[in-house]
């Protein structure tokens, strides 16, 4: 909680900066020395933005010359996603296939013309299809073909199921797969190399670095055949321009925290999770959990009640000092139907009252009873007015 005052259950838009992370960017606000000099002070630079790519790659599994910083999930994205990914010994990908419940920044993100893009449906769960994507597959056989697929939902925290879609794309043998990791890196864990991933993108606001920081992480023998970002030459000449270098180091204090604390972590906001929704079906029986029955992140429990507004809701909560969302935190403040709950099927009337509830490091039983007593007045009300109507 951010206060005594509020709890913060909205980690999934944005994850407060860990105290140790604030300190390690405060540490290097004070070198002074811009990484790409020569000096001591550029040295001294260069070792802070060194060691950081080191915990980073440490997390992921990867290399240390796998990983080039950006400003976020977004801007990696879109660079894996602009058509210039070249693998070696690959064709260069002429087809994209999505999930239909992808993050805008890959849904609206890539740069394949309308024509060549599949997006691949869902089942009731959030589950990424695989006998449709196995069959697209076969049928685009002759194609190269580059797959973009979340790793975990950001609105309902389902983890699809990437070894599957890995095999998929190998047994097509023309076919790179890509990860938008944004919401599973730091929260559950994910070794690239070990799954197969040619490509992941990853922010690190996510997991309690700074905003404005992220990463793009690439297997060996895989590259972009041009910088996404043209200049001096910084990051192997992928990414240039001067390096966000204290937000980068707080990426990679965010990064080494997470890598000795997942197991635990995930334990105990797993039980926060179950115990909130455990509370809530006995609280309102009608109560519907999107992604119930598919794995799911440890932090996420996305669900509606029949009859209550998300709108209506998300006011009454913050009123009551509670910081939950409706789902994605990327519509500009706007309430609107999720377009990731109508590839699951859900009904618009249901989808207008989905509530995200997203736990973190800073989460504790208090933020747990603050919300399951904030809530019990909202149900209250609904069945009020049910009882009125009837």
């Amino acid at each position: 909680m951010t206060s005594a005052a509020r709890s913060y259950l909205d980690h999934n838009a944005t994850s407060p900066v860990r105290p140790e992370v604030a300190l390690a960017v405060a540490r290097a606000l004070d070198l002074p020395g811009n990484p790409s000099s020569i000096h001591a002070e550029g040295r001294a630079a260069r070792q802070a933005l060194q060691r950081a790519r080191g915990q980073l790659a440490a997390l992921l599994g990867v290399a240390s010359d796998a990983v080039t910083f950006t400003s976020g999930g977004t801007e990696a994205a879109n660079a894996v996603l602009s058509g210039a990914l070249h693998k070696q010994g690959f064709p260069a990908p002429t087809r994209l296939m999505i999930s239909a419940t992808e993050h805008p920044c890959v849904s609206a993100g890539h740069r394949f013309a309308p024509g060549a893009v599949d997006v691949l449906p869902v089942d009731a769960a959030g589950l990424l299809r695989c006998d449709a994507l196995a069959e697209r597959l076969d049928v685009c056989r002759d194609e190269a073909v580059l797959i973009s697929v979340q790793a975990a939902n950001n609105e309902t925290g389902v983890v699809q199921p990437l070894a599957e879609i890995l095999r998929l794309a190998r047994a097509h043998g023309r076919a790179m797969v890509h990860s938008d990791a944004v919401q599973a890196v730091g929260k559950i864990p994910l070794d690239a190399a070990a799954l197969g991933l040619d490509a992941l993108t990853l922010s690190g606001h996510k997991f309690a670095a700074p905003k404005g920081v992220g990463a793009m992480v690439l297997a060996p023998g895989v590259s972009l055949e041009a910088a996404f970002l043209r200049g001096g030459g910084q990051e192997a000449r992928l990414r240039c321009g001067t390096e966000n270098l204290p937000g980068i180091v707080g990426l990679g204090e965010a990064a080494e925290i997470a890598r000795h604390a997942l197991a635990d972590e995930g334990i105990r906001l797993a039980g926060l999770r179950d115990a909130l929704e455990a509370r809530l079906r006995g609280m309102v029986p009608d109560i519907v959990v999107f992604g119930e029955g598919a794995p799911r992140l440890p932090n996420t429990l996305s669900f509606a009640v029949p009859g209550l507004e998300a709108a209506t809701a998300l006011i009454a909560l913050d009123l009551a000092g509670l910081s939950v969302s409706s789902g994605s935190a990327c519509s500009s403040g706007k309430v609107a139907r999720s377009p990731v709950l109508a590839a699951m099927g859900v009904s618009p009337a249901l989808a207008a009252g989905a509530l995200r509830v997203s736990f973190g490091w800073n989460s504790r039983d208090v933020d747990l009873e603050r919300f399951v007593a904030g809530f019990e007045r909202l149900a209250a009300s609904l069945y009020q007015r049910r009882g009125q109507a009837a």
